[in-house]
């Protein structure tokens, strides 16, 4: 168990984040079949093979299975908290890059202390003068070559959840905010409860606050609680549920087969942007979809900050439930 106390000015410190860099790590252990695709199993169907190419020309991909992606500790170098919400990949990349070889083998040295022992080559390459270097490479080319592609809707998936999760904690509190986040995380007054690891291990944020890190491919909760990077939670995105939402073929057949979409997607509030990146279309014909949802009363709209998030109205949901006479 690890708890984290926190206090009234570490809600206006905390702040929500996109991690492209911390994505294409947890995207490599699906395609690496160490943990289950889940609603992504046709992604991982079309990208495990030429996954698959890049891990036998480099080997740095398959050692990395040694230090990151385990039960107990793994190494946070690998893949740091970013600092906002829109870093780049090759900022983050840089941010890698400039791990001190010493603070690398440090972390390491430590995860390989409490796992099996791994193959001398596998050794040898981590503790190596240049691991942090081979792993940015090697990670590089996996980010340019497999998961880039499929940016575009898993950033979408990841920006609605942040959107709505960031003004329920800005205007409820932490309690709002962590109350679906996963069953692995609890709420008690003045501390965050995380069930995670096998030792009970106690922080305190100190006013910093927490990062808080949305993955479309893991499952589980992560932390980032050593002192060299921000305080991070990594925690399920909403929305990720069902890979691509099929809609009734009676409802499709009633209001077309995009406008059903468009409802299946909205289990989940989106804007219109995080719709186009999600269909494949553009920012007009997307909205145009929605007038016509929000003419016939199945969609409303709710302004958050800059953004206006659509959801599906009672009627809506009653007509993609089938409730409807």
């Amino acid at each position: 168990m690890f708890t984290i106390e926190v206090t009234p000015q570490d809600v206006a410190a905390s702040r929500f984040a996109v991690s492209p860099l911390i994505e294409t790590m947890h995207a490599q252990w699906v395609l690496a079949g160490r943990v289950e695709a889940g609603p992504h199993r046709h992604w991982a169907e079309r990208w495990r093979g030429p996954y698959l190419e890049l891990e036998r020309a480099l080997p740095a991909l398959r050692a990395t299975a040694a230090i990151t992606g385990n039960r107990g500790d793994n190494v946070d170098f690998v893949a740091p908290p970013p600092a906002g919400m829109s870093v780049p990949f090759e900022t983050e990349l840089a941010a890698m890059r400039a791990t001190p070889v010493a603070q690398a083998h440090a972390e390491i040295t430590a995860v390989l202390a409490g796992r099996p022992p791994v193959p001398a080559w596998v050794r040898e390459l981590l503790l190596g003068p240049d691991v942090v270097g081979v792993l940015a490479d090697a990670f590089e080319v996996l980010w340019r070559e497999v998961v880039s592609p499929s940016w575009p809707r898993f950033h979408a998936t990841l920006e609605r959840d942040v959107i709505q999760r960031a003004g329920r904690l800005a205007t409820y509190g932490w309690a709002a905010a962590l109350g679906d986040l996963s069953s692995q995380v609890r709420w008690r007054e003045g501390r965050i409860e995380i069930r995670m690891g096998r030792a009970d291990k106690h922080h305190r944020l100190g006013g910093r606050g927490l990062l808080f890190l949305p993955s479309v491919f893991t499952g589980n909760v992560g932390a980032y609680l050593e002192e060299a990077w921000p305080y991070a939670l990594v925690y399920p995105a909403r929305g990720v549920a069902v890979e691509q939402p099929e809609a009734d073929a009676g409802l499709a057949a009633l209001v077309g087969r995009t406008r059903a979409r468009i409802l299946a997607e909205l289990a989940v509030p989106a804007t219109t942007t995080h719709l186009a990146a999600l269909l494949g279309q553009s920012l007009g014909t997307t909205g145009g979809h929605l007038a016509a949802l929000r003419g016939t009363g199945l969609v409303a709209g709710t302004r958050s900050g800059r953004s206006v998030l659509y959801a599906r109205t009672p009627l809506g949901d009653a007509l993609v439930a089938g409730a409807l006479p």
